[in-house]
């Protein structure tokens, strides 16, 4: 199992934060770098969970989001993707902070199921900087 953990400020305020992680609208192609419009599929959603596939056809990933707005947390977990198995997935959780919030972000990763995610889970602990750049803009962290 591969973990990385990192953290950015975003003007936007918790509720804010949580409604760019959990908009499944297409304006999510257009807002994440990391997903394209052919690549971003909602399976099911109820009012606080979603089932989705997003990214690219480089790498995808089936994963089913869960969100509770009283305690300002994200969770997705993992069902499928092109480069890892099953399980893991991301943890957001939005501290008010300033003007603004705080997202303290974790990505786990499990069972790479091909040698392109045996390389990526090995150097996945050393991916922040990487990992951060692609939430700057949906965040509108500086």
């Amino acid at each position: 199992m591969a973990t990385v953990h990192f953290h950015m400020n975003s003007p936007m305020s918790p509720a804010e934060v949580m409604g760019v992680l959990t908009d499944f609208s297409p304006e999510r192609a257009k807002e994440w770098p990391t997903i394209d419009e052919e690549h971003l599929t909602v399976h099911q959603r109820g009012d606080t969970w979603a089932e989705v596939t997003e990214g690219t056809a480089a790498q995808w990933e089936h994963a089913r989001y869960e969100w509770d707005p009283a305690s300002n947390k994200v969770t997705t977990t993992t069902i499928d993707s092109k480069v890892f198995g099953p399980g893991g997935g991301w943890v957001f959780e939005m501290t008010p902070e300033g003007e603004g919030t705080r997202v303290d972000i974790q990505l786990t990763r499990e069972h790479p199921s091909t040698f392109k995610g045996k390389m990526l889970a090995t150097i996945l602990p050393f991916s922040a900087p990487v990992l951060r750049k692609s939430f700057k803009g949906p965040l509108k962290s500086a």
